[in-house]
């Protein structure tokens, strides 16, 4: 009887969602703004994220920087008081990152002054283009449900929207890229090539090393079909060409030449980007299996110098050792991702890949995933957000698989079905949960008040200085030393205390204007005191 209840609930369900389904744009839609309304609605409970990791205050600064309407920022004076973790402070002060993220960031401060918007536009756009990926691969109930999955698993309560790391941009480049790519091969038009390369712009600008190694077999698709004519193997039609190879070649040369552009106005080189000099600069631990150490740079702040020659690199040093150190390694990042992504009941479905290998409606995917692994592994670093161009693939695979277990029933029990729906009502259950309780996805469980100074000291009278004093058991990866893009004109400048006290004097005549302060995080983060050069005898 309950069984039977169930059974025409879900079946009510499924009828209204496959009505909604056919309308395609209204899918999309639906998709995208179930991630924009939760969120906002959660807000009172879910405040705008403040920023806490490294990547996130590089991020920033690009967001800064942009909207000022430059593209990087003048070398100051006083940099060696500034340098910090994932910035440039030479030849010019800048994010190392690419910058795709910085701008989204950007656009949210300009239109509100509020930089959190650029991420909940990012995800907002994340989850409906995956909905619209989706359409280009399954009929139009399936590609709905998958959107509706993804919006409720990934959309909202994950790190990704609660926080400034990125992760919805390069994965909306992603699906705008994985989208368009069957289309264009059903039906040449120049609108879809167009998105295509909107995508592979995207990526290039965002996630450039894991956006190259997803888009090769983009390419080798799109190639092999180019020259598969009607009449030979080497000949093609004039549409595919005008239609699709010309926007995208085109569109990519003008995004080559934007990045060599931004390179030269940040690093000086257009072929140096600026995390490659950063990393130069900087960096001990290779980014590439295949590299070496390099050799250790002059530091001029010993926090800088515990973090590039400790910490990076204890990351990764083991996993050379021997193969059992880098079976760990696979595991421990394969464990992030899966996590993120999948999820235990997410990867019930999984276990019927072998069927779907034998799929030839997704057999790009079948040779395009093991490109996509072998990629990232190459990479000595891994993150969900450096999986995210590739999230197409693991929602694909999930769904077709999903799709096999519905049709695997014994009998009568239509054990495969109600696996299915099961599932579905398990994300459903777990995203009404999180509304509820309104719980983000970021979860650090260390105090760091630096906002919270920051905010104090905005409100104080007249112009502040904070000279940051660490301690030797200070935690590495809490940094205080992160600055506006105009230094010189923000209201609080943090520098470092440097062990020449020449130099911290010749940094307060340089802001004699300012009042001057010491922070020491390590024994107390809100506790400011006068600076000796200045103090009240």
């Amino acid at each position: 009887m309950i069984l039977d209840l169930l059974d025409k609930w879900f079946v009510a369900v499924e009828r209204v969602g496959s009505s909604i389904a056919r309308r395609k744009r209204l899918a999309v839609a639906i998709c995208g703004l179930l991630v924009l309304v939760v969120r906002v609605a959660e807000l009172p409970r879910m405040p705008v994220p403040v920023p806490l990791i490294l990547d996130e205050f590089s991020h920033l600064l690009a967001a800064d920087t942009f909207a000022s309407g430059r593209l990087t920022n003048p070398q100051h004076t006083m940099w060696t008081r500034f340098e910090s973790f994932h910035i440039l402070q030479s030849p010019t002060y800048m994010s190392m990152y690419p910058p795709a993220q910085g701008m989204f960031l950007a656009l949210g401060q300009k239109l509100a002054g509020i930089p959190w918007l650029g991420v909940l536009l990012g995800m907002t756009l994340c989850c409906a283009a995956m909905c619209w990926m989706l359409q280009g691969w399954f009929p139009p109930g399936w590609a709905f449900f998958g959107g509706l999955l993804i919006a409720m698993h990934v959309g909202v309560f994950t790190y990704w929207m609660n926080s400034y790391y990125g992760g919805g941009v390069a994965a909306f480049g992603g699906a705008l890229m994985f989208g368009a790519l069957p289309r264009v091969m059903r039906r040449p038009n120049v609108r879809d090539a167009l998105l295509l390369s909107l995508g592979l712009a995207i990526l290039a600008n965002s996630r450039p090393y894991e956006g190259l190694v997803a888009a090769i077999p983009v390419a080798e698709a799109l190639i092999y079909w180019l020259f598969r004519g009607p009449e030979s193997r080497y000949s093609t039609t004039p549409s595919k060409w005008s239609r699709v190879a010309v926007p995208i070649v085109a569109v990519m040369a003008l995004t080559i030449a934007g990045i060599g552009y931004y390179n030269w106005r940040v690093t000086g080189d257009p072929k140096l980007f600026p995390q490659t000099l950063n990393r130069q600069t900087y960096a001990v631990a290779p980014y590439f299996v295949w590299e070496s150490e390099r050799p250790e740079p002059p530091y001029r702040h010993e926090v800088m110098r515990k973090f590039y020659t400790v910490l990076e690199t204890g990351f990764e040093k083991a996993d050379l050792q021997d193969l059992d150190g880098w079976l760990v390694s696979m595991r421990d990042r394969s464990l992030r991702v899966w996590g993120f992504y999948l999820g235990m009941v997410l990867t019930i479905p999984l276990l019927l890949l072998p069927l779907v290998l034998r799929d030839r409606k997704i057999r790009f995917w079948i040779w395009a995933t093991p490109i996509f692994l072998v990629g990232v592994l190459l990479a000595r670093f891994t993150q969900a957000h450096y999986v995210a161009p590739m999230m197409s693939a693991i929602y694909v695979l999930l769904l077709q698989c999903m799709r096999h277990l519905r049709c695997l029933d014994r009998g009568r029990s239509q054990a495969g079905l109600w696996t299915v729906r099961v599932i579905a009502l398990i994300v459903f259950a777990v995203f009404a949960k999180n509304v509820v309780r309104a719980e983000d996805g970021v979860g650090y469980n260390w105090r760091f008040d630096r906002a919270l100074l920051e905010d104090r000291l905005e409100h104080m009278p007249g112009l502040q200085l904070v000279m940051v004093r660490y301690g030797a058991d200070h935690f590495i990866e809490q940094e205080w030393v992160y600055n506006r893009a105009d230094i010189d004109h923000s209201k609080v400048v943090w520098a470092r205390e440097m062990p020449n006290a020449a130099d911290n004097v010749d940094l307060n005549a340089y802001f004699h204007d300012r009042m001057c302060w010491i922070l020491e995080p390590d024994v107390d983060q809100l506790q400011l005191t006068p600076c000796p050069s200045l103090a009240v005898p």
